[in-house]
This record gives structure tokens, C-alpha cells and sequence, in this order.
């Protein structure tokens, strides 16, 4: 944990405290209005794949082009004009709102349920070859230089220690967590398809393979949110590439449960000051991925109670 600290202590000292209050408090009037004005709820219920495409993207692309402007605004940092920079910074909402928005169902059984399931099982891993796909073009066209590794993907020099202590810090706040109502909303994930009684009609193999499943996209948020809005976009920005990528990062939670979308915004943050330091988006991906897999263990046993 001590390299960890030392981390945010080095962030601490490079941080222009203006720039980031004036980012925290734009983005708390947006959690504000989403939760208010129900805007992801507007978004998702639109009939029309292309217009809810365009209010994510609009969404998405404030939530990451306003803070670097702020930023640089402060700092009076003129890399927000350089061509390649402005290019990435539109096109990367671009591809996250696509990837939101993406509604795909095929007739794969007669069975209306396990038509659902298998849709669902199958939908996040051709989403995460969606934007590996997208990032390789981009990683290849020269847009980015990052020769060494793939966005992080590295696994030498990792001291995987402090993850698991955070990883175990958060059993806890996941226990309490599953006695609250909005969370039982939210999880077990496999709710949206089975609903609370179609859950037990499953097999354990076919909650396994749901959860592996749901735990590839993960895969997909760290190496697009981490990987390549860190280190593709500190070649310009440097440390000031963290805030926002977690603003950004916030405002796909806003479906979510209200502290679990305000704790993604300093998630982010951490997640995002350790990437910058080690260039490895593993350590990230374990937390992570450990955190999703044990609020769905909550989720089914706030079933079970």
C-alpha cells in the first residue's frame, strides 16, 4: 500500500487544485441532473438506436472535452490544439457512446428465455472485440505511440500485493452494501434477463459462463478508460489526462446506484493515478474485476435471504 500512497502523494504534488475543483463541481451538476431529470433513463428509452447513439455521445463527449478545457483554460496549456489530440478527443466518445448504445438480438433458440440469456452472454464479449478492434486501428494508424506494450497490457514489475489488500479493503463496504435496496435493484446482473424468479432456472454452469460473460466487459472499461484515455492521451496532457478520463468514466455509471456512480468518480481517479505511474492496466483490471464479481456475490445472496 505504501506505493500506492506514494502514487497519489506525487499526483498530489502535480495537481492545479483550481482545475480540479472547478472539474469536481461540474461534474457534481451533472450527477445532480442525471439523478433529478432521469437523464440516463431519456437516453436508454429512446426508440431509435442513432438518436440514443447522439444524446450518449453528446453526454459522453461533454463529460470528457469539458475538463480538459477547463484544465487548460487554468494552466493556459496549449495542447488542446494540436490536430492529432483534438482528433482522439472527439473520437473517443465516439466509440464508448457506440459501444453503450449497441443493441444487437438474434433468434439463436424457440426458447423466449434462453433466447435472452444466450443474447446477453454473447453481447459483452463481441463488445469488448469492438473496441480492441477500434483501439488496435488507432494504436496502429500512428495517432498514439505507445511501442513498448498495448495500452497497458503488461505484466512485468507489477507488485500485485496492494490490489488484493484494496480488493479485500472493499468486502466490507460490498457487505453492507447488499442490505440496501437500490443495490438489490441493480444486482445480481442477471436479473435484466432472468428476472428475480427466472434466476433460479439456471444452471450454476449458465451462471458461471453469465458472469465470465458480464466480467469481459470490464475487460473492455479498463483497457478503453485506463489504457487508452490515460496512456494514449498523457503523450499531450500528462497527469492532467486523469481527470478527465474519471469524469468521463463517472457518467456511465449514471444508470447506477447513487454512490456507487459518486465512488466511481474517485475510483477513477485512483485507478487512474496508478496506470500513469505503472503503464499496466492489470492491477486496475484485478480491482476492478474483483469489485464487480463480489457485488454480484452480494446480489445473489441478498437472493438467498
Amino acid at each position: 500500500m505504501k506505493q500506492i500512497f506514494g502514487y497519489i502523494g506525487q499526483y498530489a504534488k502535480t495537481l492545479h487544485l483550481p482545475g480540479f475543483i472547478t472539474c469536481t463541481v461540474v461534474l457534481t451538476i451533472g450527477v445532480f441532473l442525471n439523478y433529478s431529470l432521469d437523464v440516463d433513463q431519456f437516453i436508454s428509452k429512446q426508440s431509435s438506436i442513432s438518436t440514443a447513439f447522439f444524446y450518449r455521445y453528446l453526454l459522453s463527449l461533454a463529460a470528457f472535452t469539458l475538463p480538459y478545457f477547463i484544465m487548460a483554460l487554468w494552466q493556459k496549456q496549449s495542447f488542446v490544439k494540436q490536430k492529432q489530440f483534438l482528433l482522439l478527443l472527439f473520437m473517443a466518445p465516439a466509440i464508448f457512446a457506440f459501444k453503450m448504445e449497441w443493441v444487437t438480438f438474434t433468434h439463436l433458440t424457440h426458447n423466449a428465455f434462453y433466447n435472452r440469456y444466450w443474447n446477453q452472454v454473447l453481447y459483452w464479449p463481441v463488445l469488448l472485440i469492438f473496441i480492441v478492434a477500434c483501439l488496435f486501428f488507432i494504436w496502429k494508424s500512428g495517432l498514439v505511440k505507445d511501442s513498448q506494450n498495448f495500452y497497458g497490457i503488461k505484466t512485468k514489475e507489477i507488485n500485485w500485493k496492494p490490489y488484493i489488500i484494496m480488493l479485500l479493503i472493499m468486502v466490507p463496504l460490498i457487505t453492507w452494501a447488499s442490505f440496501q435496496a437500490d443495490f438489490l435493484q441493480t444486482y445480481p446482473k442477471i436479473k435484466m434477463i432472468a428476472g428475480i424468479d427466472g434466476v433460479g432456472q439456471l444452471s450454476w454452469w449458465q451462471k458461471l459462463l453469465f458472469e465470465l460473460s458480464y466480467g469481459s466487459d470490464f475487460i473492455s472499461i479498463e483497457l478503453f478508460f485506463r489504457g487508452f484515455l490515460i496512456l494514449a492521451f498523457m503523450k499531450w496532457a500528462g497527469p492532467n489526462a486523469i481527470i478527465p478520463m474519471a469524469c468521463f468514466y463517472c457518467t456511465i455509471h449514471f444508470g447506477k446506484p447513487l454512490a456507487e456512480c459518486i465512488s466511481s468518480y474517485f475510483g477513477g481517479l485512483l485507478l487512474g493515478i496508478i496506470v500513469f505511474n505503472t503503464r499496466s492496466i492489470l492491477g486496475g483490471l484485478l480491482i476492478h474485476l474483483g469489485i464487480a464479481w463480489l457485488m454480484e456475490l452480494g446480489g445473489y445472496w441478498g437472493l438467498m435471504r
